[in-house]
């Protein structure tokens, strides 16, 4: 054979083997649960999703481990739970260990061309260009000949910014005074319009990733590119986004697979998977489908491709800081449960974030109907102090209004779902349990992650003590006290929040807390200066927090001025002790970056 001849076949061969691999084309939605027709979901009109899941794998159960953007785009991007590695808290910057790689740096030396239109969005420090490109332009045709891609298109059109009408329109799809609403929302007008123009929205979404699709096929693609469409989680209406339940964390996920790699479909086109899925498993998945080694510390399990892995039996779900308002929420959900344990009870669902206040009319008229007293329990309870732990039924009651923890049926169901949840707690060394201002200092020159790995963190009693103080039981007043003067921060800070969440059952624990006024960690000064102004110490409690204001970081002064906030609202201290402690006041962070919490309270 001359050489030419063995060059040119060299080359085909080559081809071949990279053709051989599929590309992969990911479509994503913000701010949208299923609310599609393909998912049973009459309201709807989205023909060019519909017809990807007649020829596609719809999964019933699929969800976002966190129920906001920039969590959930962080779990994706690393292929790890967020909580793991600290960058958890929604519009955080957290140093990320350099050794960890994204997903699109394996698929790229593995020889993908990976493109992002456009959105990142990535709670972790500093700029890491992990992608060949990353912009409004960017698109799969800039590859090489012959090159595999794996491809983002992000659309924001069924965004919360999104949800209310604009000015003018008076005509939807769906006659406003026609829209059925969820029990947990109060019939207003503001409420019905958003609703329907949000459907108004997902059809327009709906065109928009028809037109990718389309594109897919003229360009002569589809035939060897596996396509997920999936939303980034909840749907933008208040009680969804940012919020644990289903209307937060259930997303519509549909999978189609091209017919020369029909042998990893699970089941026949159009058909149903029932089994629980989230964002960590999709990096894992990818790199099944693709041909590339999953590395050892992405959290992922694969669920189609040549490394698909035995079903999970539940997923791990978690919240943090959304905005400028702290709470701690975590959760294990299967195909038909859902049990979350509440790690700031003392704190509503409802809590208010500006943003949501801002674009949104239904959030700012259901607060304006709670407050008037026209709502129910249903509707009321999201505005309420939580429950320490939750139990649903998905199936029965696709809502989550009755919460079933206190139902003896449901003991032995609790009990290990209870075991499921800690078992996940501990085995993701989860960050969450760490005040977000003590990071800094707790790392060190390391990165939050590698602190959180090491025995420095006694994540086990933390745990536990924490289980304590969020139960709302005064007969653990007893430990929470001894834990006040524990050598380690964090347990002194959990020790604080649960004399805080007993409030006047705690006045034991009143001698206790006065030192905390003056500990060496901010975090565990704010917790305890609430606490105490609960006790009859409003003025030291002022002073303590008006400190913490003054001196420290972000994330120690943002829970200050969330803190004076709310012990104005429970009648304690008035809006102007509340406003007096930053107002004219420098701080130690920039002033533009330092939420005007009290300020702009009304």
């Amino acid at each position: 054979m001359n050489r030419l001849l063995f060059a040119l076949l060299l080359v085909s061969l080559s081809q071949l083997s990279t053709q051989a691999r599929p590309n992969i084309l990911w479509i994503t939605s913000e701010d949208n649960s299923p609310y599609l027709g393909c998912y049973g979901d009459a309201l709807a009109k989205t023909p060019s999703l519909d017809k990807l899941a007649e020829t596609g794998i719809r999964y019933r159960n699929a969800f976002s481990n966190a129920p906001v953007c920039s969590t959930a785009r962080s779990t994706l991007i690393t292929g790890m739970h967020a909580c793991s590695t600290g960058i958890h808290n929604h519009r955080s910057s957290v140093p990320y260990p350099a050794d960890f790689l994204m997903y699109p740096e394996h698929l790229r030396a593995a020889g993908y061309y990976c493109v992002n239109n456009s959105k990142q969005d990535y709670n972790f420090a500093g700029k890491r260009e992990v992608w060949d490109e990353s912009s409004k332009n960017a698109h799969y045709r800039n590859r090489r000949p012959g090159q595999p891609f794996f491809a983002v298109f992000n659309f924001t059109t069924s965004h919360e910014s999104q949800v209310a009408p604009k000015k003018g329109k008076d005509s939807f799809r769906i006659k406003p005074e026609e829209m059925p609403l969820p029990p947990y929302h109060p019939d207003t007008p503001d409420i019905r319009k958003d609703w329907a123009n949000y459907y108004d929205q997902m059809t327009l979404m709906d065109a928009e990733a028809g037109k990718v699709l389309a594109e897919l096929d003229e360009l002569g693609e589809a035939k060897d590119t596996i396509v997920f469409y999936y939303g980034d989680h909840g749907g933008a209406l208040p009680r969804g986004k940012r919020n644990i339940h289903d209307s937060g964390t259930r997303v519509p996920l549909i999978v189609h697979i091209p017919e020369q790699w029909k042998n990893w479909r699970p089941v026949e086109p159009g058909g149903w998977m029932e089994d629980p899925v989230a964002f960590v498993d999709l990096p894992a998945t990818v790199f099944s489908l693709c041909g590339v080694d999953i590395p050892a510390h992405y959290e992922g399990v694969p669920f189609l491709g040549e490394k698909k892995a035995a079903p999970r039996e539940h997923v791990f779900l978690f919240r943090g800081r959304m905005d400028e308002r702290y709470d701690t929420v975590r959760a294990v959900r299967d195909s038909g449960f859902r049990y979350a344990r509440n790690y700031s009870p003392h704190r509503p669902w409802g809590q208010h974030q500006t943003y949501a206040f801002q674009v949104q009319p239904s959030m700012r008229s259901w607060f304006a109907e709670f407050e008037a007293g026209r709502c129910n329990d249903a509707q009321s309870a999201y505005w309420k102090p939580k429950p320490p732990e939750e139990l649903y039924d998905t199936g029965a009651d696709k809502h989550e209004i009755h919460n079933l923890i206190a139902e003896p049926g449901q003991a032995a169901r609790i009990e290990s779902m209870r075991a499921a949840l800690r078992h996940e707690i501990m085995r993701l060394r989860d960050t969450g349990f760490i005040p977000e201002g003590m990071f800094p200092r707790l790392a060190g020159d390391k990165t939050i992650y590698e602190y959180a790995q090491s025995n420095a963190y006694p994540l086990g009693p933390i745990l536990d003590l924490a289980d304590k103080a969020t139960a709302r039981d005064a007969s653990k007043l007893p430990d929470l006290i001894t834990a006040l003067a524990d050598p380690h921060p964090v347990k002194r800070y959990w020790a604080a929040t649960g004399c805080l969440i007993l409030q006047d059952q705690a006045v034991h624990a009143k001698g206790g807390l006065l030192p905390l006024l003056k500990d060496e960690w901010p975090d565990v000064r704010v917790v305890a200066a609430e606490a105490l102004a609960h006790l009859g110490e409003k003025d030291k409690a002022l002073a303590a927090l008006g400190g913490v204001i003054r001196t420290g970081n972000l994330h120690e002064i943002l829970a200050a001025q969330n803190s004076a906030e709310y012990l104005w609202r429970a009648g304690l201290i008035t809006l102007g002790d509340a406003q007096e402690l930053v107002r004219g006041l420098k701080f130690a962070e920039p002033a533009d970056r330092i939420p005007k919490l009290l300020l702009s309270a009304e």
